[in-house]
């Protein structure tokens, strides 16, 4: 077993039954009483964020996960068809590990999955991914100064607010965390 020493950031550990990433840690020696460290952890399951104070010295469960890259594949019902790059090797995952972000997702990306054994506990999508318009209206030369926003269907299927310069068959960078335009990317 570990201790509240060997914490640090993006370390996975089994608390309150579930598994937790440790996003943020602070060791605290107040002046009166004992040491402790301060921590934020979010669930891995329900993505629920938490603040938690460890004792100093307290045991900490670390879990082991194996980090690998499939390839997304296709959609079917509700799941997501995703292929092993090193076996070939197809496997359905369920869409709500993905998060918001797969509808920013399109064929043939790279994800990330996270195993506890056989068990997938999580999916890292890229966070910025290039995608091309397929539908909004016309742009206008010049018509920046209000940094107005229209609509914009991408090929994912998905619709974002963008510029009014930006065109159809543009391809823009997007933030598959928050949906949002980033930029317009040259092809």
């Amino acid at each position: 077993m570990a201790d509240t020493s060997d914490l640090r950031n993006g370390l996975i550990i089994k608390f309150k039954n579930d598994l937790y990433t440790v996003i943020e840690f602070q060791h605290v020696k107040p002046g009166k009483g004992g040491a402790f460290v301060r921590t934020m952890v979010k669930n891995l399951r329900t993505g629920k964020v938490l603040d938690n104070t460890f004792r100093s010295g307290e045991t900490i469960e670390i879990v082991r996960v194996e980090r690998r890259k499939y390839q997304y594949l296709y959609r079917e019902g509700e799941f997501l068809v995703c292929m092993d790059n090193d076996t070939y090797e197809q496997i359905n995952i369920p869409a709500e590990l993905f998060g918001d972000g797969v509808a920013y997702l399109k064929e043939a990306e790279e994800v990330e999955l996270l195993f506890n054994g056989t068990e997938i506990i999580n999916v890292d999508i890229p966070i910025f991914v290039n995608l091309k318009v397929v539908e909004t209206e016309p742009g206008f030369r010049g018509d920046t100064a209000t940094g107005a926003v229209k609509p914009a269907k991408l090929e994912t299927g998905a619709t974002i607010n963008v510029p009014l310069f930006i065109n159809v068959n543009d391809v823009l960078r997007v933030d598959t965390r928050t949906g949002g335009y980033m930029e317009r990317v040259k092809v």
